[in-house]
């Protein structure tokens, strides 16, 4: 092929167009390759995110007879006051049935709630309060569905047997009825649910003031900063009789004490943050989560942790309610009055409270308690929040 001025092009110019032809051929088989590549990698990624999603989904456990039990009795129960505010009923269950819980005892009298917390989220999500209700505390349960569908009556006796007659719906009818706070959610978890979250995180970390060494408890620890395994943090916080005073108050300071040092662990790390240390802890958590149906998938609880990120570690509090000594029974507990209605009237109303890690009463309210003149605008309670450590 000749030049403008006739002249004929060099062999390898000759070939130019030819050429660059070629290569935009090749670029496009090679865009077309790469988009191809990257559609299998991203439908690969999300089948595996499916696959994930799907598995972690199907861990929940429904609690269906739960929510029907309550919705027969819809009309008696409490309704919220505050819009936005939310009660969570968290239940450890001392189950012995399923893999990883007959270790702990033959299942004799049936299923109990070992622990009971009632949360508290604050309407604008900038609070949490973790009220701890005694296993022994005397109160009115209701009559309530057993498991082989016959129906309790009404009985006035410890609050751990609401669960065991009649699970966790009437365990939060008997909560409602103590406080007439109504629960939005529960949560119900077992023995090896709860060892396998803790692992789930590497361990937890709290401070003993002393050594324990306690063969009941499966404990052998030193005094000063220590990491507690799964199996380990079931002992300190479940033992009574073997740790500490002996008291059940002792035990539930051990349980605030532990749970503080969980909610550290997590927002330290980052944990909801990070996929590869947060799915550790969702198929542990799930595995073991029975929840009421609105809760019951990770779309529920995405929701309802979504909330809870920026709630700082100070404004995550502990306490228990209000209580002293059963005037028949000294092995029993009673509601102190009028404390415990102070604070149902509070939460009820998503008001603040405040905690402090004296052995005194709440005060505030009158000003009578605290010495001072005038009213005090936020009452003070047993407790501590989630940043205390007692060792430092």
């Amino acid at each position: 092929m000749p030049d403008s001025a006739g002249k004929p092009l060099g062999p390898g110019l000759g070939c130019s167009a030819g050429g660059q032809g070629l290569a935009r051929r090749r670029r496009r088989r090679w865009v077309r390759g790469a988009a191809l590549g990257t559609a299998v990698f991203l439908m690969a990624s999300a089948g595996i995110g499916w696959v994930v999603y799907a598995k972690l989904n199907g861990n929940i456990t429904a609690d269906e007879a739960a929510a029907a039990e309550l919705a027969r009795y819809e009309r008696e129960r409490p309704t919220s006051l505050v819009r936005g505010a939310q009660n969570i009923l968290l239940i450890g269950s001392d189950t012995r049935a399923g893999q990883g819980n007959r270790q702990y005892g033959r299942d004799v009298s049936g299923e109990r709630s070992d622990t009971t917390i009632l949360l508290h989220l604050a309407a604008d999500r900038r609070s949490a309060t973790a009220v701890s209700l005694p296993r022994d505390l005397m109160v009115d349960i209701p009559g309530c569905r057993r498991a082989d569908g016959s129906r309790s009556e009404p009985v006035f006796a410890m609050f751990n047997r609401a669960f065991e007659v009649g699970g966790s719906a009437c365990t939060i009818r008997t909560v409602e009825k103590l406080t007439d706070i109504r629960v939005d959610h529960h949560m119900v978890v077992d023995f090896s649910g709860f060892k396998e979250m803790v692992d789930a995180v590497d361990g937890v970390r709290v401070c003993l003031r002393q050594p324990i060494d306690d063969k009941a408890a499966r404990l052998r620890l030193p005094a000063g900063k220590v990491t507690l395994d799964g199996e380990q943090a079931l002992g300190f916080v479940r033992a009574r009789e073997s740790l500490g005073n002996g008291s059940d108050t002792d035990r539930i300071d051990r349980q605030q004490q532990f749970l503080g040092a969980l909610v550290n662990k997590v927002q330290s790390d980052d944990v909801l943050l990070n996929p590869v240390k947060l799915y550790p802890l969702l198929d542990a958590a799930t595995s073991s989560l029975t929840t009421d149906p609105a809760l019951a998938s990770l779309r529920g609880l995405y929701q309802l942790v979504r909330g809870l990120r920026d709630i700082r570690t100070e404004d995550v509090q502990f306490l228990t309610v209000p209580r002293k000594s059963y005037v028949y029974d000294a092995n029993r507990d009673q509601l102190v009055e009028p404390e415990a209605e102070k604070l149902f009237a509070r939460l009820r109303g998503d008001q603040p409270v405040a905690v402090t890690a004296g052995t005194g009463r709440v005060s505030g309210g009158s000003g009578q308690e605290t010495g001072k003149k005038g009213p005090s605008p936020t009452p003070t309670f047993r407790g501590n929040t989630a940043d205390e450590h007692t060792c430092e």
